[in-house]
């Protein structure tokens, strides 16, 4: 085979592993080995290994773009007239995402070597999202005690809906989540919340969660 047919042949592998993680990732989540999407590719598992030598690596290319679109989405809430409607819409959106692809929240809050390419968009996504907060507050629209921490326990708290919903998962969520956004509104004789984790709490039970989810990765890369 010439050089440039041995270049398309590796490319079109290339696209089969990616599509075939993209499928895997989003129904089972980042449980799946590296067999196993080898298997749906309908490549080799040498193959697999010599485009991504590490489960992290192919996370980090299959994710990429759900990290960046998952930064837009909470810059263009800023953008929304009502600052409210893009709050509730940046929630909708963001638990959108996580119905569709199991995998989405797990590696978005994940810490692991190729993870280091998703943090510019974690970040822009934060900032934008603690002003998305502070416009809808200041609106008098949404309750004063809720903080960026709560999107993450929000998420947490999805997840189960997401994974032990069945073919009704659709239908649950979006009940779960008008409930979760209803609570979040702004209303007089509102009692206040038990006292928040605080952002370095938070983030520091989920690194080790991500770390003990990264050692069980690696053990499942086979």
């Amino acid at each position: 085979m010439s050089e440039s047919g041995l270049r398309a042949d590796a490319e079109r592998n290339r696209q089969l592993i990616l599509a075939a993680a993209r499928e895997l990732f989003a129904s089972e989540g980042t449980d799946v080995s590296m067999r196993q999407i080898a298997l749906r590719a309908g490549v080799g598992e040498p193959t697999l290994r010599r485009r991504f030598p590490s489960k992290g690596a192919l996370l980090a290319e299959t994710f990429q773009d759900r990290a960046t679109a998952y930064a837009d989405l909470a810059e263009q809430a800023l953008d929304d007239p009502d600052p409210w409607d893009g709050f509730v819409t940046f929630v909708e959106q963001t638990a959108g995402m996580q119905l569709a692809d199991r995998g989405f929240t797990e590696v978005l809050t994940m810490s692991f070597p190729e993870s280091i390419r998703f943090t510019k968009e974690r970040r822009r996504a934060y900032a934008a999202f603690q002003q998305v907060i502070a416009r809808a507050q200041e609106a008098g629209r949404l309750r004063e005690d809720f903080v960026p921490e709560d999107l993450i326990m929000l998420l947490l708290a999805h997840a189960g809906v997401v994974a032990g919903g069945g073919k009704q998962a659709g239908r649950f969520s979006a009940r779960l989540i008008a409930y979760l956004v209803h609570a979040a509104k702004a209303s007089e004789g509102t009692e206040p919340l038990p006292p928040a984790p605080s952002a370095a709490e938070t983030y520091g039970e989920l690194r080790r969660l991500s770390r003990a989810a990264g050692g069980a990765l690696r053990g499942r890369s086979g």
